[in-house]
């Protein structure tokens, strides 16, 4: 009797490994974004705990968004998909008008809320994987066999790319139509359909960078970063400093030298630069570990629901490992020198209200999956 309570109580509860990975990327992203931003907000704010008490506030903020996304059945999410992602659409929209969306360096991306910013881009990641897991469930045969199945989804994809790209954004309309095209790809669209659309998007996705100035500086910047180390080079060849200093075991929490006005956006894009100079080679490899953890279980459980008959709630995971996995390597690629240099925040890590929110509801979407497949062999 003891261990049918047990089995009936591990099949309730959320599942402890993935649930202790998330956690613990948070717990790295509040003490990196507590040691990165102290001196800037000192500087700017009089308060060096400034940005350690907001990402406080948004870290509670996002663990009772995760709490009810959690509680919400699947159903729901499957049957109102294409709402998230007309509200997300709106949002994109609202964020171009003038005097509505607030302007950053030349991008208009947020909202203001008062005394908090909402940026759509992230919700929009999250709405795009809502609809076409649901589209993907109801429309599979069409996405397995048919042209039309394929481009339906394809030509709204195109019209959530356009907006970001109007922004601009182009770090996340790489992520946004990534993952689409790995979802559709692990649904099991037709290889020769998946080819042409692709090199069609990779061909799209050239023309964008070269049609602007500053992406081809930030390319020729990644190339050869010290030819101009005080300009298109800066971010990048401080950010290398920073891992060079970091050697095997870091200069010790608290210790940076380059979050001392060096590295701009040293608790936000660059982050993850801090922290491996603070914790080392060690501290660098634990985090790869946790996240190579993470996207491996969610993978892990989506694969598992779609062989318990619950496609929806497997092509959710799979769209939500892709999107952490795509998140992470761009921005830890960014900071190491490897990939041209983009606006991405580090899933679970990076300062930012919205992106905690938003990577911490899709985790407990995977939870809610992993959850209600253990529920469903328990029943047979």
């Amino acid at each position: 009797m003891t261990a049918a309570r047990a089995r009936v109580s591990a099949a309730r509860g959320p599942d402890a490994t993935l649930a202790l990975l998330g956690l613990s990327l948070l717990l790295v992203g509040l003490i990196a974004i507590s040691s990165a931003s102290i001196e800037y907000a000192e500087w700017h704010f009089r308060n060096p705990w400034f940005h350690t008490q907001r990402h406080l506030i948004y870290l509670l903020l996002a663990l009772a968004a995760a709490v009810v996304v959690y509680r919400v059945p699947l159903k729901f999410w499957l049957d109102t998909g294409w709402v998230w992602l007309f509200v997300a659409l709106a949002l994109l929209i609202l964020v171009l008008v003038p005097g509505i969306g607030r302007e950053v360096n030349g991008s208009q991306r947020w909202l203001p809320l008062g005394p908090f910013t909402l940026q759509p881009s992230e919700f929009a990641k999250l709405a795009m994987v809502i609809y076409l897991a649901g589209y993907m469930v109801r429309r599979e045969h069409e996405v397995r066999h048919q042209w039309q199945g394929f481009i339906k989804p394809m030509a709204v994809l195109f019209a959530a790319t356009l907006l970001l790209m109007i922004e601009p954004d182009f770090g996340a309309t790489v992520i946004v139509v990534g993952t689409a095209f790995g979802m559709l790809f692990l649904a099991g669209v037709k290889l020769g359909h998946f080819m042409l659309v692709l090199a069609g998007a990779l061909a799209a996705m050239l023309v964008l960078v070269v049609s602007e100035p500053y992406r081809v500086q930030r390319l020729t910047a990644y190339t050869d970063p010290w030819a101009d180390p005080y300009n298109t080079g800066f971010q990048l060849t401080q950010s290398l400093i920073a891992f060079g200093r970091g050697e095997w075991f870091g200069v010790g929490l608290g210790n940076s030298i380059q979050k001392l006005f060096y590295l701009p956006e040293a608790h936000t894009d660059f982050v993850f630069s801090i922290w491996s100079e603070e914790t080392g080679f060690l501290g660098t490899v634990a985090v790869i570990a946790l996240y190579a953890g993470l996207i491996g279980r969610i993978l892990w459980v989506g694969r598992r629901a779609v062989l318990a008959h619950n496609p929806f709630g497997g092509y959710l995971c799979y769209g939500v490992a892709l999107i952490f996995a795509g998140q992470a390597f761009i921005n830890m690629g960014v900071s190491a020198g490897l990939l041209p240099t983009k606006g991405l925040t580090l899933p679970f890590v990076s300062y930012g209200g919205t992106s905690l929110i938003v990577c911490c509801s899709m985790l407990a979407l995977a939870l809610r999956v992993d959850n209600d497949t253990r529920s469903r062999g328990r029943r047979r």
